[in-house]
């Protein structure tokens, strides 16, 4: 499996491009700004996207959906819970102070035990609420990629609207923890960790 991390973005969000080593088929995993380096790292390592997977609605990791969509015809996968942030990136951003270019609709929603498959490579879909109403996580044995859900020491906010802290506990703790301690998270802001890492160390989930 292939799997190259860009920081895009003025908040920095981790974007994940992650690829099948025999097919070259990839997906992209929150595409929340800088287009072109994306399509460059793809180009680079000759890779064909067939999804872009929003791990939730939030504009710093869907912002580039629609460039993306553009450039390469991949189809835009997402929890139906968040799909209404897609048309409402602009406003949101500006929040912030910041600009970002309205989405396309999903052409697939993604559901929690879902799978979604490129190439050789499957991931399951959990759906961990809380962060936003619709965030999921996507899990391939060893692999977590968790979008907002979990942080190396800490969770994802829950001060926006639709976040509620005891809903985010409650899907790390029952959808999360559960997963083989080895497994690399890779989340959506800062370093990866792994869930044996956050079961021991995270002070949110003591």
């Amino acid at each position: 499996m292939i799997i190259r991390k860009l920081e895009v973005g003025p908040i920095m969000a981790n974007c994940f491009i992650v690829g099948c080593e025999e097919t070259k088929q990839a997906v992209v995993i929150d595409p929340g700004d800088d287009a072109d380096r994306i399509l460059m790292a793809l180009a680079k390592a000759e890779l064909k996207v067939k999804y872009l997977i929003n791990t939730h609605g939030h504009f710093d990791h869907v912002g580039a959906n629609k460039r993306m969509k553009d450039a390469t015809a991949a189809q835009i996968a997402i929890h139906p819970d968040d799909e209404p942030m897609l048309l409402n990136l602009s406003r949101h951003a500006a929040m912030f102070g910041l600009g970002a270019e309205n989405s396309p609709p999903a052409d697939i929603h993604l559901k929690d035990g879902d799978t979604i498959t490129f190439g050789n490579i499957t991931f399951k879909v959990i759906h961990t609420p809380g962060h936003s109403p619709g965030g999921i996580c996507l899990y391939t044995p060893g692999h977590l990629f968790v979008g907002d859900t979990l942080f190396m020491g800490s969770i994802g906010r829950t001060d926006l609207p639709g976040g509620n802290y005891d809903t985010l506990i409650s899907s790390i703790k029952t959808k999360l923890l559960n997963l083989d301690e080895s497994t690399v998270v890779y989340p959506g802001h800062g370093p990866e960790t792994t869930i044996a890492n956050e079961k021991r160390m995270n002070p949110f989930l003591r």
